[in-house]
C-alpha cells in the first residue's frame, strides 16, 4: 500500500493526465456513440479537464527530461489540484441545477446540432426539422441515482485530492536528490 501511494504521488501528473484524457474520452464517447449533447455546463466542465491535460502534459515532460530524480513537481500538483477543484465546483452547480436545489442561468441551453439562418428560415416556414435544445437542468443520464454532472463532481473532488496529496508527499515518497562530488 506504501508503495502504491509513493508511485502514485510521485508520478501524479502522469496519472492526472492518463485519468483526464479518459474522463474527456468518456465524455466523448457519450455524445458520439450515446447520442447524448451537452450543454454548456456540460462544455464548461470539459474545459476544467482539458486545462489538466495542458498542465499535467507539460509537467510529466519536465519529469521525464528531468530524468525524474525529484518525481512530480509540487507546483503542478497544485495547479492540477486548483484545475480539478475547479470542474468539481462547477460540475457540483450544474448538479445542483438538474436536481432543482437552485436556479440556473438562462443562457444555460445548448441547440443540439448547429443553427443558421437557413435552417431558421426553413423551420419558420415548416419545411426544417425542429432543432432540439438542451437545457442544462435536464438530466440526460443517470446510473446509480446520479446524474453525469453528479459523478463528474466526485471524479473531480477525488483528482482535486490526490493532487493535494501529491503536492504535500513526504519527503520520502520522493526519490533522493543525488549530490555531486
Amino acid at each position: 500500500m506504501i508503495d502504491a501511494y509513493r508511485l502514485l504521488t510521485r508520478w501524479w501528473t502522469a496519472f492526472a493526465l492518463a485519468a483526464s484524457l479518459a474522463m474527456l474520452g468518456a465524455a466523448h464517447a457519450f455524445e458520439r456513440f450515446g447520442g447524448l449533447e451537452p450543454c454548456n455546463l456540460c462544455l464548461k466542465q470539459r474545459e476544467a479537464y482539458w486545462g489538466a491535460v495542458a498542465v499535467a502534459a507539460v509537467a510529466t515532460a519536465w519529469t521525464l527530461i528531468s530524468g525524474s530524480r525529484r518525481g512530480t513537481p509540487r507546483i503542478a500538483a497544485f495547479l492540477l489540484a486548483a484545475v480539478f477543484a475547479t470542474g468539481a465546483v462547477t460540475a457540483i452547480f450544474h448538479m445542483g441545477g438538474e436536481y432543482r436545489w437552485w436556479a440556473l442561468p438562462a443562457t444555460c441551453s445548448s441547440v443540439g446540432g448547429s443553427v443558421d439562418l437557413n435552417s431558421l428560415t426553413a423551420l419558420a416556414m415548416g419545411t426544417g426539422p425542429v432543432v432540439k435544445v438542451i437545457g442544462c437542468g435536464d438530466v440526460a443520464w443517470s446510473w446509480l441515482g446520479l446524474s453525469m454532472a453528479g459523478w463528474n463532481a466526485l471524479v473531480a473532488s477525488a483528482l482535486a485530492v490526490f493532487s493535494l496529496l501529491a503536492a504535500k508527499r513526504p519527503k520520502d515518497a520522493r526519490a533522493p536528490r543525488i549530490e555531486k562530488a
